[in-house]
C-alpha cells in the first residue's frame, strides 16, 4: 500500500488550468481500482492548502510512480510528489483486504 503526497509547488498558481486533467486523472485510478482514497492536505488553517492526497494500493511501485508521473499536476509542477511505502500489518476488520 502507498501513501502518495502531493504538496503544491511553486506553480500552485496553474492549478485551475490543469484541474480538469487532474480530476479525470483520479477518476481512472478510482475506476481501476488503484485509488482508494483521495483528500486535501491542509495546514493550520482551512485557507492553508497545501496539496492532496492519495491512498493507493493493487500494484507495484513502478507502476505506481508511472501514474504519478502522468498526472498533469505532476507533469506540469503544479505539485511536487512524494510516495510512502505503507507495509500494513494490522487492521480494523473492515480493512482486512489491506492484509492481502
Amino acid at each position: 500500500m502507498y501513501l502518495v503526497l502531493l504538496k503544491f509547488s511553486a506553480n500552485k498558481k496553474q492549478a485551475g488550468e490543469f484541474m480538469a486533467g487532474h480530476k479525470e486523472w483520479i477518476k481512472q485510478g478510482l475506476d481501476e481500482g488503484v485509488f482508494l482514497l483521495i483528500g486535501s492536505m491542509q495546514g493550520t488553517s482551512a485557507s492553508d492548502m497545501q496539496g492532496g492526497s492519495v491512498l493507493a494500493h493493487n500494484c507495484d511501485l513502478q507502476e505506481l510512480q508511472d501514474r504519478v508521473n502522468s498526472d498533469p499536476f505532476v507533469k506540469e509542477d503544479v505539485v511536487q510528489a512524494e510516495i510512502i511505502i505503507i507495509s500494513p500489518n494490522q487492521t480494523d476488520e473492515r480493512l482486512s483486504f489491506l492484509l492481502n
